[in-house]
């Protein structure tokens, strides 16, 4: 088995594709080495001590390097890891854990109180990053994640290697921002929560 690496946006995040699906739908961030106990995979990587993220997307895994670890050392712990989960055909959760899909936003408390007479606007707005914005974001190693509409004002969460990347802001500010406002007239601004 052979794993590809690509650099993303972000430096401190490298993105590794196994050539084979690693999630069949929806995508997972771990942010903390806690979270990462619902998936054996994400806890090894989290047990080299030098990571801070671990994003499983659709065919990918982003790892985002601590501050001061260097890539040289870590990626060939993190292939290894990567090589022996996938040679195994360990499961990726747990068993009776809540694996498979991203949190909905109204577990974690961050969804902005939608209004039904937004239900069109919210509509458009989620085709958008569905069909537009999530593959490329996917593309870069990471997610966006919808968090509501509200007044004009979309709520989004950047995961994965876009959640550190340094131009983060200038992807929902001009890229994102701009995309939305010029297909839904009713948007005004784009934040990240």
């Amino acid at each position: 088995m052979f794993i590809e690496t690509e650099t993303t946006p972000n430096p401190a995040s490298l993105k590794f594709l196994p050539g084979q699906p690693v999630m069949s739908k929806g995508t997972r961030e771990f942010a903390t080495p806690e979270s990462a106990e619902a998936s054996p995979l994400a806890q090894a990587i989290f047990d080299t001590g030098e990571v801070v993220n671990v994003f499983f997307g659709s065919d990918f895994v982003t790892v985002t390097a601590a501050p001061g670890a260097n890539w040289t050392d870590l990626k060939p712990q993190v292939l290894a890891i990567l090589l022996d989960h996938f040679v195994s055909q360990a499961p990726l959760f747990a068993p009776g854990t809540a694996g498979g899909i991203a949190v909905p936003p109204e577990e974690d408390g961050m969804l902005v109180e939608e209004r039904d007479e937004d239900a069109d606007i919210i509509a458009q707005i989620n085709e958008l990053l569905e069909t537009r914005v999530r593959p490329a974001v996917a593309g870069d190693g990471g997610d966006i994640q919808y968090r509501g509409y509200r007044d004009g004002v979309v709520h989004l969460q950047m995961q994965g290697a876009c959640s550190g990347c340094p131009s983060s802001t200038a992807t929902l500010k001009h890229g994102i921002e701009g995309l939305l406002k010029h297909y839904v007239p009713e948007v005004v601004e784009v934040r990240a929560a």
